[in-house]
Order: C-alpha cells, then structure tokens, then sequence
C-alpha cells in the first residue's frame, strides 16, 4: 500500500464495499457533486462505461462499487492525476473492469471505439476560461473550461454512445439553457432532469441530466434534492437516497 502513494497523498475510505481512493489534499479532491453523479447514473449489468474527466477516478470507482457494468473507462488529461487514479484502481485491484487514459478526450475517438458504450458520465469544468487562469494549474482545470468546453464534452458523448445509450452530466443550473441545446444538437434527449439545492431556501447550484442517444423528446423533472437541513446537517432524504456512498458531515462542498 504505501508503495502507491506519493508525498503529501492519502488514502481515503470511500465506504462502498471496502473502496478507497488516493488523494492530494492540496491538490483538486473530490467533491458531493461526483458522489452524486454516481449515484444518478444508472447501469445495467454488463454495460460498458466511459467517465470524460474522470480526475482521481472517483466515478469509475464508485460506479464499480454500485453496480455490475463489465468494463468502465476513465479519460484523463492530467499526467499526474490520471497518474493517482491509475493508481487508486490498482489499490482496489480492479485493473480488470477499470482502465485509465491519460489523454485529452478530445482525441477518444482515436483512443477508444465509437458507438461502442451504453454509458458516458461526466462531472465536467463549470466555468467558463475567462480572466486571470493559469492554464496549468491543476485546481483550474478542473473547475475553468481550460482544456475542454461544454460543446465537447456533449459532442464526444454522442460519439462514443451506442445507439440508445446513456449520457449521465452533473452542471451548473445557469448553463441549463447550452446544455440542453448542446444535447439535441447532438442527438442526446434529455430523459431526467434533476435541481440540488443547498437548503430549501436557497435557488438550485447543481444539476443532474440524464440524455438518452437518438430518443424521443419527453422530459422528466425529479423532485428537487435539499442537502442541508435548517440545522446544517445532511437531510434524511439525501442519506437515504445516497446510502450506498460515504458523504461526510461538514464537508463545505456544496453552499
């Protein structure tokens, strides 16, 4: 174990069937909008799966964990921290079901076969890559449409989905109005629709899609998820639909 961590990394338990990941506090950790994505997707047994982004790969962690897909893909364009989550696979000894690329996925389609997967997920960069951003700094790019924008990530989706397959995002509600022009544009039909709110006072700050390839338009809106209760604590609705996935208290991810 301690041959798989690097100075400054930790291993942390992610409570799902004995799963850990490796982390670097002081680089890009994971937050409660990949523990909810995961959560949202569904996959059926044997499904092969594609995470664009995949960071430290907690998605294709937390996917394994949940459910009996055969194979899971993660796409990474960060050497150091595809480098972590090669390395956090190799710790869960899931090296059969869960590869790690280290590339732009921008380029999948020269990596991996297209119209091949029943599933792609993807916890992408919110903002746009406007002002003062380095475009190397690691907590940037994950967050800035550094390397990659929206119009990408929907594009390559399509791409890589079988016919009918699965498109699973967590966004922002602001970008709403592009995803859903981004996703017909591409032939992916928003099926479920999802608002997280911090607390029931406060507006929606997170989104859950879920875009069938090649599908007929009808549109389901779920009932919104409240995160935090008036004393600050998680709601019973969250832990009860998020059991299966370790959520701590108190972890700011969400405000």
């Amino acid at each position: 174990m301690e041959k798989l961590l690097r100075a400054e990394e930790r291993i942390d338990n992610l409570n799902v069937k004995d799963l850990r990941i490796i982390q670097n506090p002081k680089g890009f950790c994971f937050g409660i909008d990949a523990v909810l994505l995961a959560n949202f997707v569904e996959v059926k047994k044997n499904s092969k799966v594609v995470d664009l982004g995949t960071g430290t790969g907690i998605i294709p962690l937390l996917l394994a964990g949940k459910s009996r897909s055969s194979h899971i893909t993660g796409l990474e364009i960060q050497e150091e921290v595809a480098d972590m989550a090669k390395r956090s696979v190799e710790l869960n000894q899931l090296q059969q079901r869960i590869h790690i690329l280290n590339i732009d996925l921008k380029d999948a389609e020269k990596n991996i076969p297209i119209n091949a997967y029943d599933v792609v997920t993807s916890n992408p960069p919110y903002m746009h890559s406007e002002g003062l951003i380095n475009p190397e700094d690691r907590k940037a790019i994950s967050r800035h449409e550094i390397k990659c924008n929206l119009e990408d990530i929907i594009r390559i989706a399509s791409r890589l989905l079988k016919h009918h397959g699965r498109f699973f995002m967590v966004h922002r509600p602001q970008r709403l109005v592009d995803i859903m022009v981004l996703c017909r544009k591409y032939k992916l039909e928003p099926k479920r629709l999802q608002f997280i709110h911090p607390t029931s006072g406060k507006k929606p700050n997170l989104l859950l899609i879920d875009c069938k390839k090649a599908a007929n338009p009808e549109l389901k809106i779920l009932d919104p998820l409240i995160v935090y209760d008036d004393a600050g604590k998680y709601t019973e609705n969250l832990i009860e639909v998020y059991n299966k996935t370790s959520i701590e208290e108190g972890s700011g991810l969400i405000g």
